[in-house]
């Protein structure tokens, strides 16, 4: 079911998750209730205590969907036929566009890796021991690129695309069970069918890893089912318990499988992206990768008017409608090369 309200579903759901998870953004849960005794149930501005999100206004999203967009330009840009030169560059191009190298923008394994690939220089001794989530971000798009009986295909585009700045087993699994689960979505497969999608392109997506002492993406993601169930009347001892258990840091076996579960157990934009927002920990991240599966399986047509309208006047330099069109034009059974 690769349609336009599903591609447009894609991208409004990881930039509303970015931009409503901002104000907290690395703050834990405490600090948010102080600071917000009435949660976040809407767009607000960077609080000028947060120095993650001081610089960002109402309705922004952050460096985390801005990474996503880049990446599906440049593809776009070269005709679906991947090269990780050309990609790579754009992805600096664009950090130097942020000054991301000045201020508190992008995570420290990317500008390191970008940074070393600006010089020429072997980029494996900070990839291949990377286990933050700062490559996830630029995935969930690329789920919605293909079907579910391309899956091989998908995995290595995921692999490509992550290894420019993170190539272990724990971040590659944490890509790939990302994109699976916006491809299932696509799909319009079932809530416990898009879980277990995942869980096989995430572990077709570890073998390709260097190996790590991380805990493993699927075990998180089973034990976050558990408490899902558990918790299936109770969001507020849900939430609590994927905070204390599960985790929800910029790790990627912590964020990612929250990530995920979180979806699962909202299954809807709006509740999604206010449950991220309250969370805890990596806000924007989490945010942006559960509101993107939501609004996969759901499309656009779901989504409010009234926030992709805020979305779009806050975000002016991107034009979400027109990227949608574009991944239409993707077609799996012709553009698998990789260069």
């Amino acid at each position: 079911m690769r349609n336009l309200d599903k591609m447009l579903g894609t991208l409004y759901g990881e930039a509303i998750g970015d931009a409503m998870g901002m104000p907290t953004q690395k703050w834990s849960r405490e600090r948010i209730a102080k600071e917000f005794p009435i949660p976040i149930t809407d767009f607000m501005d960077g609080p000028t205590t947060n120095v993650h999100a001081n610089d960002y206004h109402r309705g922004q999203y952050t460096f985390v969907t801005q990474q996503a967009l880049v990446v599906i330009q440049a593809l776009h840009g070269l005709h679906w036929e991947y090269n990780q030169v050309i990609v790579s560059q754009h992805l600096l191009d664009w950090a130097r566009r942020i000054k991301a190298y000045e201020k508190n923008t992008l995570d420290d394994t990317s500008k390191t890796a970008l940074r070393l690939f600006a010089g020429d220089k072997d980029i494996t001794r900070v990839t291949q021991v990377a286990i933050d989530n700062g490559a996830v971000v630029r995935i969930p798009p690329i789920g919605a690129l293909y079907t579910p009986d391309k899956k091989m295909a998908l995995v290595e585009m995921v692999y490509q695309i992550s290894k420019i700045t993170h190539e272990t087993d724990v971040t590659i699994a944490g890509a790939t069970l990302i994109a699976g689960a916006v491809c299932a979505a696509i799909a319009d497969y079932d809530w416990d069918n898009i879980i277990e999608f995942a869980l096989t392109t995430s572990d077709l997506g570890a073998s390709l890893g260097a190996p790590t002492y991380s805990a493993q993406i699927k075990q998180r993601v089973r034990l976050g089912l558990h408490i899902a169930k558990q918790f299936v009347n109770h969001p507020s001892g849900f939430v609590r318990a994927m905070y204390e258990l599960v985790g929800t840091s910029e790790l990627t076996s912590e964020s990612v499988p929250t990530a995920l579960i979180i979806a699962y157990y909202t299954r809807d934009v709006k509740k999604c992206a206010q449950m991220c927002a309250n969370l805890g920990g990596d806000t924007t991240t989490i945010g942006a990768l559960a509101t993107a599966i939501c609004g996969a399986k759901n499309g656009w047509q779901s989504i409010s008017k009234d926030w992709c309208s805020l979305i779009d006047r806050q975000n002016p330099s991107q034009d979400l409608k027109g990227i949608a069109q574009q991944m239409l034009t993707f077609e799996p059974l012709r553009h698998n090369k990789i260069k």
